[in-house]
């Protein structure tokens, strides 16, 4: 249980405003899942390989239409 408070006050102190945004965070996720997806791959775990594509392909969409910090 105390690894769930620490974790939910990380996530309480590391807000939106400070964390660079949406678009930041889902560029972000867009790489660690390629990762996770060639891992997936790599033991023939097909189904998961090929729902983490499509999580890669979700978060390349947000990433790509989010508007970016201080720009118009």
């Amino acid at each position: 249980m105390a690894a769930r408070e620490s974790r939910s006050d990380f996530l309480q102190t590391n807000n939106a405003a400070t964390d660079g945004g949406p678009a930041e965070a889902a560029s972000f996720i867009s790489g660690a899942v390629a990762e996770l997806s060639q891992l997936a791959k790599r033991h023939r775990l097909d189904l998961l390989g090929y729902l983490l594509d499509m999580a890669q392909l979700e978060a390349d969409e947000i990433a790509r239409r989010e508007p970016t910090p201080g720009k118009f």
